[in-house]
């Protein structure tokens, strides 16, 4: 599942109760929180994670995250990392859909999980059922504390009014697609090849461990959903000595093991540090693409610039028209 309301995803955490100690956009960082012992700032103990005073009255502390992406939340992660004496004893979720930029108020939250316990030091996991479409939730802690990050997993339905008619890039994270498998993890996570932006950072785009025997690495992309690529982006950026040294992209529509698949793009020779553009057959309907890198190495992004099919367009306008509230 994907995370959100991951701030590389474009997740911000736009209002909280309270960050006394600890800033509250610390909940949505990418990466894992740190501490370090006897590290004292002007508040005290400096912690990687978002922390409230000590409550003297009724109520309890919130911080409301606006996601990178509107979607079905599956599941929650309250990580309590390194939060030992000043965690929140329980929690729980509510979420809401926001039309465009209409301003927030307290009405129409959902509650998205129940009020839960919760454990210091530790990344407290939960299932949420079935619930609406949200673009925003909102994190309750009782009675105040520290988190260090929050995750928030589940399903990327985009909004079909700013896709209507215009070139959309298949393959990325905010619009529905995901890395479905891929051969190694290795270094770094694959879908970072499907995330907005450019990547600042090595670390942050996918990278294979070094590959000592026959064969070669690749990605597994379900697109946005039926359509047809009429460009892609292959970008090494960052990658200059441990870039692939050929790619080749195959397209499929709803395959099955190795049946089906059409060549995209044939194998075609690789740059360090520096984005590839490929103009290939908007012909070909494709619903999931493989890309084989060879024989390893890391990608900065992948895109797949297109247009979804009459079908693929439908089905994503009932999922949303099914998930809106009324």
């Amino acid at each position: 599942m994907i995370d959100l309301a991951v701030r590389s995803l474009g997740g911000a955490v736009i209002a909280a109760s309270d960050e006394t100690f600890a800033e509250k956009e610390n909940l949505i960082r990418p990466d894992v929180p740190l501490f370090q012992p006897a590290t004292f700032g002007h508040k005290g103990q400096v912690y990687d994670g978002w922390e409230t005073r000590r409550r003297r009255s009724p109520g309890h502390d919130w911080a409301i995250v606006r996601l990178g992406a509107p979607g079905f939340v599956r599941r929650i992660v309250v990580d309590t990392a390194h939060f030992t004496g000043n965690y929140p004893e329980e929690c729980w979720l509510e979420g809401r859909y926001v039309d465009g930029y209409s301003p927030l108020d307290d009405a129409g939250w959902t509650p998205l999980t129940d009020r839960v316990k919760l454990a210091g030091d530790s990344a407290n996991t939960f299932d949420v059922p079935e619930g609406p479409l949200v673009t925003h939730v909102r994190l309750n802690i009782a009675p105040d504390g520290g988190v260090a990050r929050l995750r928030v997993l589940g399903d990327v339905v985009p909004d079909p009014r700013r896709l209507e008619g215009v070139s959309l890039d298949l393959a990325a994270l905010e619009n529905g697609g995901r890395v479905e498998d891929c051969s190694n993890r290795f270094y770094s996570p694959a879908d970072n090849v499907l995330l907005p932006g450019q990547a600042q950072t090595m670390g942050q785009g996918w990278e294979t461990r070094r590959r000592r025997g026959d064969g070669n690495d690749w990605l597994l992309i379900r697109l946005t959903g039926p359509g047809h690529v009429r460009q892609l982006l292959i970008d090494t950026t960052h990658f200059v000595g441990n870039a692939p040294g050929a790619v080749r992209v195959r397209a499929a529509d709803s395959p099955t093991g190795d049946d089906g698949w059409t060549e995209l793009l044939e194998r075609r020779p690789l740059l360090p540090d520096t984005p590839h553009w490929f103009a290939v057959d908007s012909s070909v309907r494709a619903t999931h693409l493989r890309v084989d890198v060879f024989p390893d190495g890391g990608l900065a992004r992948v895109r797949a610039f297109g247009q979804l099919a009459p079908d693929g367009w439908e089905a994503l306008v009932s999922r949303w028209k099914a998930g809106v509230p009324n």
